[in-house]
């Protein structure tokens, strides 16, 4: 599916758009995704800043989503585990910028070229305005070919 289409038809997938989230940029190779979260007054804690689960979905489907096109149809991708640290107060627009460059992408070629699955461990910095850290998630995101010609012994 082309970046822009998605970007634009994702902006109204009812997770996101509930809690406030929206796709500033996706590249047309996918190497790239910006999302931000504005405050609002559905999206606030008890104490003022933005809502820990709504910073989570900021992040939650992206990885997955940029190896999806970026693999293609040969390889299964699937969001295996998730951890958010909360290091500040989260308030105004946060953001989050994901990429994945070559380097990244060939090794989980490599990696799960040889009959193997391979969980990628890919972090992601959510900012606030002035640039700073106030929350950073990591998503181990399993991948493997779909089609497998193993020798035997292997899995």
């Amino acid at each position: 599916m082309k970046a822009n289409l998605l970007k634009n038809l994702m902006n109204f997938w009812p997770p996101l758009l509930g809690a406030g989230i929206k796709i500033l940029r996706i590249t047309d190779d996918y190497r790239e995704i910006e999302v931000a979260l504005r405050q609002k007054w559905f999206n606030k804690n008890i104490v003022g800043s933005h809502f820990g689960g709504s910073l989570y979905a900021m992040v939650d489907p992206f990885y997955m989503l940029m190896l999806m096109n970026i693999l293609g149809d040969d390889y299964i991708v699937w969001d295996k585990f998730a951890s958010i640290d909360f290091i500040a107060p989260g308030k105004g627009t946060v953001t989050a910028a994901f990429t994945l460059n070559e380097t990244q992408i060939e090794q989980i070629k490599q990696e799960t070229g040889a009959c193997d699955k391979y969980v990628a461990v890919l972090p992601v910095d959510i900012r606030n305005e002035k640039n700073e850290i106030v929350a950073t998630a990591i998503k181990h995101i399993h991948v493997r070919l779909k089609k497998r010609v193993c020798l035997p012994g292997e899995q």
